[in-house]
């Protein structure tokens, strides 16, 4: 069966961030940024102590969209812009919206939250070919 795309069609991706997340994604990607593993380092920065890498939060909000599309490589495009950062045991809500579909390419609209209603992503822009 074939799935139907339509304008205005939304989705929905709920995520926490665990204590160890900026560890393991430091790990996986080799972004040590002592923002992200030094708890100490973060407070001297203003930050309260260690934030998830900003690419982690964009890996999540792009997860969204390929659950929603069904296909990670039909996605051909992410614009973004981070409004804050998330901290371990945030509670990151992704929301998503169909705002176009023409010339076999879809664009939605990802908007993310914590559990506090703070914005941690806004106007973000994903692409996916259908």
């Amino acid at each position: 069966m074939t799935k139907t795309y339509a304008v205005g069609d939304t989705f929905t991706l709920v995520r926490e961030c665990d204590p160890y997340r900026p560890t393991y994604y430091a790990a996986a990607s080799g972004d040590f940024n002592p923002i992200h593993i030094d708890p100490q380092v973060g407070k001297e920065a203003g930050l309260g102590g260690v934030i998830l890498q900003g690419l982690c939060t964009l890996g999540w909000a792009v997860d969204a969209f390929i659950r929603y599309l069904g296909d990670p490589g039909r996605v051909s495009g992410v614009r973004v812009r981070f409004s804050r950062p998330v901290a371990p045991l945030d509670v990151v809500t992704f929301t998503g919206k169909v705002i176009t579909i023409e010339n076999g390419k879809l664009t939605a609209e990802i908007e993310a939250t914590n559990q506090r209603g703070e914005d941690v992503l806004k106007g973000a822009l994903v692409e996916g070919r259908l």
